[in-house]
This record gives structure tokens, sequence and C-alpha cells, in this order.
């Protein structure tokens, strides 16, 4: 959109790195005629690792599954580089593009060895084969944490993920600003005020994980 018009307002919703996709100037102070609300920040990748290491304890490595051509790839791989040693985490990086015979091998080859589990941020190509990645997690019993609902209630583990609708509210309100003469280029780009924590309890049965009370007392949906 910004390539067709640098004065009509965009209001933007679901962008991971803005000022890395060029976007914007910077969060606090956008410039230009584009503001939003950002799909996730750094210390989300904390929440999801956090999240594989309180269901599975023994876990020691795990992959981050996503498209390197994604412009959200370079963005979760280092704050989670960051993030993970700090629990105690190998954190691998498993680049797969719009493959399924790939994405088979590539989960395969990671669960050859012990103690590992799967995290997958938010990325078109996971989106367009979750239901292969859920199946492979599956089969090989690891655990996994996904960045949309959606993953959870199509047969994923578990899922930490924004509030959808609260995004959209939030969006409203900026555009709602905007229309009574506020600049977009001095609204700062928001972080998300709402998550949601799904937890398949299914799913973990039947992987053989035991969910920990204070997971189940934190998730917002538990599905049976």
């Amino acid at each position: 959109m910004q390539a067709r018009t640098r004065t009509i307002p965009i209001v933007f919703v679901y962008v991971s790195d803005p000022v890395g996709a060029g976007v914007v100037a910077g969060l606090a102070r956008p410039g230009g005629n584009t503001t939003g609300l950002l799909l996730y920040e750094d210390s989300i990748t904390g929440k999801w690792l956090g999240m594989l290491k309180e269901i599975s304890p023994a876990l020691t490595r795990a992959a981050l599954v996503a498209n390197p051509k994604g412009f959200t790839y370079g963005y979760f791989v280092r704050s989670s580089k960051t993030i993970a040693p700090a629990l105690g985490i190998d954190l691998m990086t498993m680049p797969i593009e719009n493959d399924a015979a790939e994405i088979e091998q590539s989960i395969e080859g990671f669960a050859r060895a012990p103690n590992g589990g799967l995290f997958v941020p938010p990325d078109t190509t996971t989106v367009q084969h979750r239901d292969l990645i859920i199946a492979l997690a599956a089969r090989y019993r690891l655990p996994a944490v996904y960045a949309f609902r959606y993953f959870a209630t199509a047969g994923g583990l578990m899922s930490y993920s924004i509030d959808i609708l609260e995004q959209h509210r939030q969006a409203a309100a900026y555009v709602d600003r905007i229309l009574r003469g506020a600049n977009p280029a001095d609204l700062p780009v928001q972080a998300p005020t709402k998550y949601q924590t799904v937890v398949n309890l299914k799913t973990a049965k039947m992987l053989g994980f035991d969910v920990p009370p204070t997971l189940l007392v934190r998730a917002d949906e538990v599905i049976e």
C-alpha cells in the first residue's frame, strides 16, 4: 500500500517487525503516513520457549520452524538466541520452504535426537502446512508451541497468541483518532495488550505429556 500512496493514512495489523520491513522509521515515532499494531514483540519468544520447558522439563533442544525468506524469520531468530540459553535450551533453526517433503525430512531428522521440541512463530509457510507440522509433531512425540490459536484447535499441543479481536479494536481506535485529525506519523506503533493461552489436553495425553497445573490455570482455553 505504501508503494501506492505516501499521503493517505495507513493503519496496519499483524506486522512483527515493521522497522526491519521498512514500514515505519521507528516504533515510537513512525514517521510518514503509516502506523499500527505489532503482531508480537521480542519478549514473546521467551514465553513460547518457557512453555515448552514447562510442559517438558527434560527439553534441551528447540527448533524454530519457519521460512527464512519471510520477513519475520531473522527477527525471531535473533530474539530466540538471546533467550534460549537462559532456559537451558540449545536453539536450532529449521529453515523450511514451501515443500512438504522438505518439512517432513527436517522434522524427522530433528526428532532423531532426544529432548527436543518445536516452536513455530508467525510464518505464512507454516500456516499453509500447519496440518502436516501438527501431524509430524504427533508422530515423533515432539512438544510444540504455536503462534496462533488455530494450530491448537487443529490438534497442536498448545499456543500462545494475540487476541485477534482485541487487536482489531485497537486498530479501529487508531483509525478513529486519525479521522479526527491525528497524524499517523506521531502515533506510536502499539504492542499487543491481550494474549491467549490455549492448551490441547487431548493432544497432551496422546503424546504422553502431563500438563502442569500452573499451565492449566493460565490457559484461557483448554481443549479436551
